[in-house]
Parts: C-alpha cells; structure tokens; sequence
C-alpha cells in the first residue's frame, strides 16, 4: 500500500451525499454540515468560496467551469455568486436546508433526482460530494489538507467528473454503489495531483525515501508485528539511530509514535466496522491483549474501545459524567 492509498483508506465512500445544484444569481450558501471532507466540481458558471480557517476569513478564491475544490471540514465555509452576496441558504449537518430564519426548504428546491436549486436552467451548476463520516485511519490524511484545495480544470481529467454529473441524475439498481465509486475517483485523482506538487506534506514524501519509505510500508503492512526500533532498523539495514534520526526528520515524529497511532487508528476502523471482539482486534494491530488496547486507546481517543464501537465521544462521555 502506498501513501496516498493509506490515507485514502479512511475516507471511502459509503453512502455519501451526492446533489446537482442550479442556481441563478445571486445565491450565497453557507456550509454548516461539518462534513470532515466535501468535493465541489463546478460545471458551469463561476462561484468564489470564502473560508475562516482558524476564525479568520481568508482571502475569496473563485472557480470556474472544470474546477474542483476539495473542504475539508468540520469549519464551516461559503459558496457564493459574488463574495458579497448575503447568505441565503443554510446547509446543516444530515444536509438539512434552510433559510436563515430557520425555514426548511429540502422540498422547496428540489428540482428532481439529485437535483436543488432556483431554476432547473441555472447559469451555475455544482455537483457536490459531500463524505458525512471519516474513519479513525483518514485523520492523518485530514491534517494534512488546507481548509481548501482549488484545482484549476487543466489540472484533471474533466472524464470523470462528466461521469459523475451522468450518474447523479439517474435513478437506477445500485445508483447510490456507483456514485460511491465515482466520488472516490475523483477525490483519488485531485489529491494525487495536488499531493504531487511541492506544497505536500513533508511526511508525504518520506515515503520516496529509500529508507524511511521502507520503514513507513513495514510498519504499515504489518502492525501486529512486535517492532521495536532497533528490529526496524535491522529490516531496513541502517543503524538504530540513524534509522530513528532520519525517521524523525522526515515524518515529524519517531517511528514507535507513528506506529502507535496508525495501530489505534486501525483498531478504531475495525471496532466501528466489523463485530470482531476487542481481544481479536488487539491482535490484529499488535496489542497483546484486550486489557493494552484499551488502556492505549482511552489515553489517545479518550474513551474505551466499547464506547467507541457504540458511537460514544468523549464530550458525551464528559457530560454524562
């Protein structure tokens, strides 16, 4: 499994949200989903998107017929017409939407199969693909993205978002299994593109690296192994602390950490996905027993892997309490 593959491992499709916009000016909708990760494919017309990572509005970026923007959630951003137009519509988490005086308005701007907005000829159309859950492993991934990423039409290959815009105005057997798909295709190739330019993360380049690369894919492919950093070291035939330098250097943190997280990581996507016990997966990504993973996984995630696997947080956890 590669970088990108690993971190693409979490945010898989299943289900996910998939609407057609039609807009005519002005329009303004402002995206309170918390969605952690929603792609934007203009198809025609132009619209800026306004984000406050951190609180603080950034500069508006516009996209243009082609374009593709990447949100990373949960932050809560704007689409809009013109970057003054007021907000007129509200997206809420499960997609519900309303005016700002709280007024639902799903039925009132359906424009038929996947498809919402003011006029079913609208200067702009948007197909949005929205991921409404990530899996523990994809966190990683999630850290690693700007607020946006805007990749410009000559960036892509458009095939596959025609593809998509096909699909999600039909209504057939396994409609909801293709769009998946076809979703995940078009996240797959806008990160690759974006992941290969110079502003990727440093980590993500340590996987070229002849010998932290190694390191990254042993550790990955076989967690429930037993490695401390001289036995890595030895895989990778480099010395202990050199392999721990260099390790350090171009991942950001030591190899027992990373290796760490990516077992809890793991053992929180098994837990949620399967019904396999908690003694088997503390198996499975290298925990001796039932008793370790769980100490491990309430100090990182805190709560227990039960509270987990019955869809606790730790905020619900804490005022229960």
């Amino acid at each position: 499994m590669d970088a990108l593959a690993s971190l693409l491992e979490g945010p898989r499709a299943r289900g996910a949200f998939v609407m057609c916009s039609l807009l005519d000016p002005p329009w303004s909708l402002r995206i309170q989903d918390e969605a952690p990760l929603t792609v934007v494919s203009m198809i025609r017309g132009t619209a800026w998107v306004m984000t406050e990572p951190g609180g603080k509005p950034a500069a508006p970026r516009q996209l243009s017929a082609g374009d593709i923007a990447i949100f990373r959630g949960p932050d809560h951003y704007t689409v809009a017409d013109d970057p003054a137009t007021e907000s007129q519509i509200y997206i809420h988490p499960g997609n519900i939407t309303k005016t700002p005086d709280g007024e639902i308005l799903c039925e009132t701007l359906s424009l038929g199969t996947r498809q919402w907005g003011t006029n079913a000829d609208g200067a702009t159309v948007m197909v949005t693909g929205t991921y409404e859950s990530a899996g523990a492993a994809s966190q990683r991934l999630l850290r690693a993205l700007p607020p946006v990423i805007v990749l410009s039409r000559g960036d892509l290959d458009t095939r596959l978002l025609d593809m998509l815009v096909d699909e999600a105005m039909k209504d057939e057997p396994a409609q909801s299994v293709v769009l998946d798909r076809l979703l995940d295709l078009v996240l797959i190739t806008a990160l690759r593109t974006w992941f290969a330019r110079n502003d990727a993360p440093a980590w993500y380049h340590a996987y070229s690296d002849p010998l932290v690369g190694k390191a990254l894919r042993l550790l990955q492919h076989n967690p429930a192994h037993g490695w401390t950093v001289a036995s890595l070291a030895e895989a990778v035939g480099v010395s202990r602390a050199a392999l721990a330098r260099r390790f350090t250097d171009l991942v950001g943190e030591p190899p027992m950490s990373f290796l760490t997280e990516w077992r809890l990581a793991l053992a929180a996507d098994l837990l949620a996905e399967s019904d396999a016990t908690i003694e088997s997966i503390a198996r499975q990504v290298g925990y001796g027993s039932a008793f370790a993973l769980s100490t491990a996984f309430k100090r990182h995630f805190g709560l227990s892997p039960r509270d987990h696997r019955q869809g606790a947080t730790p905020a619900e956890l804490s005022s229960a309490g």
